[in-house]
């Protein structure tokens, strides 16, 4: 399976009184996310199914990776993609869905790069996930511990 991980792009400020969970992307965030989107199209990445973080700012990431990607289905939120979800957690999810050929999941750092780490076996490994950076693993085994190599990541500043 090609699994992917998506960053959400640039988000609103935190507001007093408003929930993490309410914020939404900026303009330039947007911008960002546009611009690697489309050079992750141009690479071939066409996920079969979307999972995203029920988050505003992660279903507005993943609504724009829909949309650039062409993809058509209903994006599917989770739980287990929220800023402090567990790996372990989200793993359970994919493990359910290893039918998929391609998977595209949204969510939140710190869990995007402790996310990576799992999959890769690797949980020392220390990843600089910026906001609206890509990765691709792919995952060749879904015992109860991935089995998974890194393809490629990709940050926004190279799809300028």
């Amino acid at each position: 399976m090609q699994l992917f991980l998506l960053r959400h792009g640039i988000a609103e400020d935190a507001q007093p009184g408003t929930a993490d969970a309410e914020r939404a992307l900026t303009a330039e965030g947007s911008k960002r996310l546009r611009e690697i989107l489309k050079r992750a199209k141009t690479a071939g990445v066409a996920p079969s199914l979307i999972v995203t973080s029920p988050y505003v700012r992660a279903r507005q990431t993943a609504e724009l990776a829909a949309e650039l990607l062409g993809y058509e289905e209903r994006l599917v939120p989770s739980n287990a993609l929220v800023p402090m979800a567990s790996p372990a957690e989200t793993w359970a999810e994919v493990r359910a869905l290893r039918g998929e050929p391609s998977l595209l999941l949204v969510g939140h750092e710190p869990h995007m790069s402790g996310m990576m780490a799992y999959l890769l076996s690797a949980p020392e490994l220390a990843v600089d996930f910026k906001k609206g950076a890509l990765v691709r693993v792919d995952v060749f085994e879904f015992g109860a511990r991935p089995r998974a190599i890194l393809k490629w990541m990709m940050a926004p500043k190279l799809a300028l």
